[in-house]
């Protein structure tokens, strides 16, 4: 049990850094410039308390 546990350690640690690597080539070197498109588009990209109530104000 202990050598899976291992296993499964190692893997949840390389997944991490495999996670930390693809977000540092997406958004800081602008690897794909279409998703900062989509972003912008979906407004995910920025947080603005007025937008979000305004939505809920306007159900």
């Amino acid at each position: 049990m202990e050598k899976i546990e291992k296993i499964l350690m190692k893997i949840i640690i390389i997944q991490f850094l495999f996670l930390l690597l693809t977000q540092f080539f997406l958004h800081q070197l602008d690897t794909l410039p279409e998703l900062q498109q989509l972003t912008k588009y979906e407004g995910v990209n920025e947080n603005s308390i007025t937008e979000i109530l305004q939505t809920f104000q306007g159900n």
